[in-house]
């Protein structure tokens, strides 16, 4: 198998360092086209297509592979023993934040660190825990979607993009939506939506930062204390952005602490 092609892998910049992202869900590597080039010329820059998304090899989705985010994290470590990476700094958006998380469990080895942008271990209230969904209401989203993909895609974009006033950044994620297979997309939203990886935070051994926007309703500010109180190593950020999506809307803050934090680590 040749795990590049499956993940439409990308190499590009310069320096020893390596910096590898992963894009979020109903999104492709092209939604970090704002952010990688500001760190082209100091390291390794690493980005791909989830399996279903983008460029990838459609043909390697199975339902069982990708029916919880281990099947995600997989891909991740094979990307990483492929291209022989070692110190990897991990970053990852929205979902694929704790797909980083899982994977830096299992190999702590491969990684220097990891940034967390928009993340969230579980989107449904539980308790104490405000994840930002009653579990009706993510019952609700997800039946919407079966009913509807394209209906739920255009209106789920400007609510996750959250910035009204940035109507071509809200079209675009509608089109990145509209695109996937949406077969792929149902059950990509069901492992996203559904998942509850809270119990893994507190077994990460690797400096964390976490990139929370300061008004979020896929993730709420909650969630980055949530997940700062329970990362041992872990740095909290809340950006001044809006919305879900700061690698597009706001992606000169997104960069200033990213190599803040790369440099003071």
């Amino acid at each position: 198998m040749d795990v590049l092609h499956r993940n439409n892998v990308t190499v590009s910049g310069e320096g020893d360092r390596v910096l590898l992202f992963a894009h979020g869900f109903g999104c492709d590597k092209n939604m970090w086209r704002y952010v990688t080039p500001a760190f082209e010329k100091g390291y390794k820059v690493v980005t791909f297509d989830h399996v279903g998304a983008g460029g990838s090899l459609l043909s390697h989705y199975t339902k069982a592979k990708y029916d919880t985010l281990d099947g995600y994290a997989s891909d991740i470590l094979d990307i990483i023993h492929e291209l022989g990476l070692q110190d990897v700094t991990f970053v990852g958006h929205s979902v694929s934040a704790m797909m980083g998380v899982i994977a830096a469990v299992r190999e702590p080895a491969l990684f220097r660190q990891l940034v967390l942008v928009s993340p969230s271990p579980s989107y449904i209230n539980d308790g104490d825990y405000v994840g930002g969904f009653t579990r009706p209401q993510i019952n609700e989203l997800l039946e919407s979607m079966d009913n509807n993909h394209l209906g739920w895609s255009m209106a789920m974009a400007p609510v996750i993009m959250g910035n009204p006033d940035r109507q071509d950044l809200v079209g675009e994620l509608a089109n990145s939506f509209c695109r996937t297979d949406p077969d792929i997309a149902r059950h990509f939203a069901r492992t996203t939506f559904l998942t509850d990886e809270r119990a893994i935070l507190h077994r990460l051994e690797r400096p964390a930062l976490i990139l929370q926007c300061s008004n979020d309703i896929i993730a709420p500010v909650e969630v980055g204390h949530y997940m700062q109180e329970n990362m041992a190593h872990s740095t909290l950020v809340i950006l001044e952005a809006t919305g879900h999506c700061p690698n597009l809307s706001a992606p000169e803050e997104t960069i200033h602490e990213i190599k803040k934090y790369l440099a003071r680590e």
